[in-house]
């Protein structure tokens, strides 16, 4: 398998001028060449996993790009060729009037064992979407998964290969697919008419597909699927929520829809009438985020994490790493919370490391063993915030051996959230008060922002709802996202449901500008205390008159809120208040 990969990447430095090639070829680290970059009136670049190299302090020039193009296949309209009975990939940059004017010559490999970590989620049947950022290796893993269709498990496989990635350049397919076929596709908006066609005409158990990314092509797997045949297909995307916020293929996730709910369902489930819900069954069974080239995070049902997301919980999901270092050593990793989690509305099959382990046994693939039971002394419960995002901030922090999400807030020891989803969620934030349990919010579901909360929660982790300095230490920030809670509490929550609102518990400095806010919008409110913490409730209770007093005449000297604002349903008839009415959605 080397000498013929030797011979197959020879075949992509021919492409090279001869003083280039040279260079290459006396690289330390020549057999894990990513790609050489082309570029008209550029030195070109040789990329290797250490870094850039340059290959020539020449400028690349038309002579050496027409040579190169002279060495390869025709370009498609995908501004994509390859070299015949290889894997490697050839991607033109074109002028204005459609000349060439530089290449990107990446590095095709076959790795035989690339997707031993799926390896018993595909001998089951099931359908197998896999999701990862360019360049994280998807066209290898489902290369690989082809071959072990077709070769052990002895399954037609039909493999629908939009730009010869899959099966390489040329009429006859690269021995890394093993003895699957493949279909090529002329065009890349003819996928989805080649999926169908590849049903139709050649009885296949299992169709591989690369890069979904139209409707039409989600559609057409849709349909395949329902046909009872076994798909396995990548999608761009960094986690499972890419897609169900993506309109072209939340499809393969069941599709997304708005669902208005009664009183009594929205009072039980503590969410507005108005939610997000699953629209039908998903295309595919099992889905596997690919994190590196090394690592996977695996859900075991696709639909339930899908749910879970809409609901506004953490997936269930289980992280299954290979080493780096050795090909024959292989871990799992199962989050502890993740194996024994308890919903009310998201229920999953148990699947431990000991199944999977057996699972894998079975195959040719490395040794196993079971990862090390790590002492982990934090809970953190997390609502509302995507929890990869959450687990890659704890990781950056290097904090992994004392952390653990948990599901159950009881056993939390601190609450992360996001804020547009926490102040729509009263029961939640009741029972975090109930408990003692401090909250930490984060606005977006940036890396940024989570690793600012998660440094914040280390830095401070029981008392993040203390009542805060004096003003002048409160940070711009802050009082931003505090009069942006407010103000979206009014227009979606309070105005709009003719509900109330309680937001979050906020420094007494921030509790003067949120006041301002909410009677600069006519509207009554209340405070709440809960200990040494502080909150407001805005009430649906509009303001006959404009008050004249300031809002800190409702705050005395020792900066406490007095009760002369705080009116309950059943004295705002005798108190000049006039209840909102219900708007349409």
């Amino acid at each position: 398998m080397e000498g013929e990969f030797d011979d197959e990447l020879a075949r992509l430095l021919v492409l090279l001028p001869e003083d280039m090639r040279r260079r290459v070829e006396g690289h330390s680290e020549l057999r894990y060449l990513v790609e050489v970059v082309m570029d008209l009136g550029r030195s070109p670049l040789a990329r290797f996993p250490s870094g850039d190299f340059v290959l020539s302090e020449r400028a690349i020039t038309d002579e050496d790009i027409q040579y190169a193009t002279s060495q390869v296949g025709d370009f498609a309209a995908d501004n994509r060729a390859g070299i015949s009975r290889t894997l490697h990939r050839i991607s033109a940059i074109r002028n204005r009037k459609g000349a060439i004017i530089g290449l990107t010559c990446r590095v095709g490999r076959a790795i035989s064992g690339s997707a031993s970590l799926l390896r018993d989620l595909v001998k089951d049947g099931g359908s197998l979407l896999l999701i990862g950022p360019p360049g994280v290796g998807k066209t290898t893993i489902i290369r690989d998964i082809a071959r072990i269709l077709a070769d052990d498990f002895r399954k037609r496989v039909i493999i629908v290969d939009t730009s010869n990635e899959i099966g390489g350049d040329g009429d006859i397919p690269h021995s890394g697919i093993g003895s699957a076929r493949r279909l090529q596709v002329p065009i890349s908006e003819m996928q989805h008419k080649v999926l169908i066609e590849a049903v139709e005409n050649h009885m296949p158990q299992v169709i591989i597909i690369d890069e979904i990314g139209t409707k039409l092509e989600a559609i057409a797997a849709s349909t395949i699927a329902q046909r009872g045949i076994q798909l396995v297909a990548t999608a761009h995307g960094v986690t499972i929520e890419n897609l169900i916020m993506n309109p072209s293929l939340d499809i393969l996730v069941g599709g997304v829809q708005s669902v208005t709910l009664g009183d009594e369902e929205a009072n039980r489930r503590g969410v507005q009438k108005t939610v997000l819900e699953r629209k039908g069954p998903s295309t595919f069974a099992y889905a596997a985020e690919i994190v590196s080239k090394t690592e996977l995070r695996i859900h075991h049902s696709l639909e339930a994490t899908v749910d879970a997301l809409l609901a506004g919980h953490s997936p269930k999901y289980e992280i299954r790493q290979k080493s780096s270092m050795q090909s024959s050593d292989v871990k799992l990793f199962v989050p502890k919370d993740s194996m024994d989690r308890n919903l009310a509305d998201y229920n999953v099959e148990n699947h431990n490391n000991e199944s999977i382990a057996e699972n894998l046994k079975d195959s040719s693939s490395p040794i196993l063993e079971k990862s090390p039971e790590t002492k982990r002394d934090f809970h953190l419960f997390v609502y509302g915030v995507t929890e990869g995002s959450v687990l890659h901030a704890i990781k950056q922090l290097e904090i992994e051996e004392t952390f653990v999400l948990t599901d159950n807030i009881s056993k939390a020891d601190a609450l992360l959230a996001l804020s547009s989803k926490l102040k729509k969620n009263s029961k939640i934030q009741a029972a975090a008060r109930s408990k003692g349990i401090p909250i930490f919010v984060t606005k977006t579901n940036e890396i940024m922002q989570i690793s600012k909360a998660v440094r914040a929660l280390i830095d401070d982790p029981f008392d993040a709802t203390k009542e805060a300095e004096p003003e002048e230490q409160v940070s711009l920030s802050e009082k931003t996202d505090a009069l942006e809670e407010a103000r979206l509490a009014i227009e979606q929550v309070v105005i709009p449901c003719g509900e109330a609102a309680e937001l979050l518990p906020r420094p007494m400095p921030i509790l003067r500008s949120q006041i301002e806010l909410i009677e600069g919008y006519k509207l009554k409110w209340e405070k709440l205390s809960h200990g040494s913490n502080i909150s407001l409730c805005i009430l649906p209770i509009r303001l006959k008159t404009q008050k004249t007093s300031p809002a800190d005449e409702s705050i005395d000297a020792s900066g406490t809120l007095d009760d002369a604002n705080c009116i309950s349903d059943s004295e705002s008839a005798s108190n000049d208040a006039i209840r909102l009415p219900l708007l349409p959605y």
